[in-house]
């Protein structure tokens, strides 16, 4: 393939990327962008393996095939073992993944640039080929510019390499998801850091490779530190800044490499990640850069204790509530993700519609524990659109609502977020649902959230607590309904 079908090639995938990240703000147009991205990637990996077959010495066609197959096949099984409410902590691992893989490719860049310098004193320059022999072309003020490059690139992949290990043992459970907070820890980070910036130094001066695996090392303690420090509360926002990191991780792989579309994707991934970051630190009304560095800032008085008693309610208590109700609005959370309730919920809302009740769904921005989990969800289980609204949409209806059903969410309908400044959660916005006449939260036990903490909302005069796994529960519902 020529160098300028090649660099087409590269045009159009990088516009398909970007019509990709467009259509998934929109969940009607939203399978159609998955699509742009699946064929601009299928058409950015056909270019570049065109590409560096081109190139003479190079190709080793068959090992590209090898892994390509390989990473395809893998993806494929993963992909379909995985739950839904396993996704969270595939993307954290997939994060991972592609801060290594910019770990590695720093490393060998400076293993070929050490051959490239080696064959231009001995003459030999004639016999390299391939990233090498572009290495052996460039002048000493190119070769400083890639040195920081390689650092840069190693210092950020380390960092998000071993920070999306930690959240995937958070998300999935394995490490704890309180907070650690070390004495003088931002102390630490800041030391750590600046120790990673003199290695850079001495690297640019010609100290050798073992700076970078210094660096790297570093960079990972770094990054494990600064995600163990952030609490379960923020994992959401955790999800969305790793993802921000790989794509700047990508972003300097590329400007190692030279690929242009390397660096258009990462700088897309970056960019589209940190905004997203900012948007969720916002509507939790969490400092950016407090939940960027590891809760610098962050930390909080003790939480208020609550006093009262949880009144339990069974399925025909709610199923009669729900019939003599007018207006009916449903909140879901993680624990229906878990019970894999959407589709008993999908099936209730219709049966209420059918009896011509007003019902919609709130959906919190950080619901579950990736943005737009629950939206997924509702789609998946054929929710009409129209009448699933945001936070913002609907949170001023709660005062003229009949009733609330609450589906194993927690920490986004608390009120100690507005009553408690002591609160882990206090200043965050939540849907208030306590507004409305009656609230029905189904849940599996008398758990805190995932934030640990105790929710006021069920010690409300106007609360009633409908225990049991979730999708048990609204089918209980369902054939008490009729």
């Amino acid at each position: 393939m020529s160098e300028g079908l090649i660099t087409a090639a590269y045009v159009v995938a990088a516009v398909l990327f970007i019509l990709a990240l467009g259509g998934l703000s929109n969940q009607e147009k939203a399978k159609r962008a998955i699509w742009y991205g699946i064929v601009g990637m299928a058409l950015a990996v056909g270019a570049t393996i065109a590409a560096t077959s081109a190139t003479p010495g190079t190709g080793h066609l068959w090992l590209i095939a090898t892994m390509v197959v390989i990473g395809g096949i893998t993806g494929w099984v993963v992909a379909n073992r995985v739950q839904m409410t396993q996704m969270p902590e595939l993307v954290a691992g997939f994060h991972s993944l592609v801060g290594l893989a910019a770990v590695f490719i720093g490393i060998n860049a400076d293993l070929e640039m050490t051959r490239a310098l080696a064959a231009r004193e001995a003459g030999t320059v004639a016999e390299l080929a391939g990233f090498a022999a572009t290495i052996a072309k460039k002048s000493a003020a190119e070769l400083s510019i890639l040195k920081v490059e390689l650092f840069l690139g190693i210092l950020i992949g380390a960092i998000t390499f071993t920070g999306s290990v930690v959240a995937y043992g958070k998300l999935a459970g394995k490490l704890s998801s309180s907070a650690l907070t070390l004495p003088g820890r931002h102390a630490l980070n800041l030391v750590a850091l600046i120790t990673c910036f003199v290695l850079g130094y001495l690297y640019l001066g010609g100290a050798g490779l073992w700076t970078m695996i210094a660096v790297a090392i570093i960079a990972g303690l770094i990054g494990s530190h600064l995600i163990l420090a952030i609490g379960g509360a923020d994992m959401p926002v955790v999800v969305s800044m790793l993802n921000s990191y790989s794509g700047w991780a990508a972003a300097a792989i590329g400007f190692t490499l030279g690929n242009d579309l390397l660096i258009v994707t990462g700088a897309l991934v970056g960019s589209s990640g940190a905004i997203l970051s900012y948007i969720m630190c916002k509507g939790m009304n969490r400092s950016f850069i407090s939940v960027i560095l590891g809760g610098w800032g962050g930390e909080t008085q003790s939480a208020a204790a609550v006093d009262g008693e949880m009144i339990a309610a069974d399925a025909d208590t709610v199923a009669s509530a729900l019939s003599e109700a007018d207006s009916v609005i449903i909140v879901p959370g993680y624990g229906m993700a878990v019970a894999q309730a959407q589709g008993s919920v999908s099936e209730l809302t219709k049966k209420l519609r059918d009896q011509g009740k007003s019902v919609r769904f709130a959906i919190h921005p950080v619901a579950g524990r990736l943005p737009g989990h629950m939206n997924v969800l509702l789609a998946e289980a054929k929710v009409p659109y129209d009448i699933v609204l945001e936070m913002e949409e609907i949170n001023e209806d709660f005062p003229d609502t009949d009733a609330v059903i609450v589906i194993g969410a927690n920490d986004i309908v608390n009120p100690a977020a507005q009553d408690d400044p002591g609160s882990p959660i206090a200043g965050m916005p939540v849907l208030e649902v306590w507004k409305a006449r009656q609230v029905f939260v189904c849940k599996r036990g008398r758990g805190t959230g995932y934030s640990g903490i105790e929710n006021p909302l069920f010690f409300k005069d106007n609360t009633r607590m409908f225990y049991g796994d979730a999708k048990a529960s609204m089918d209980a519902v369902l054939r008490e309904l009729g």
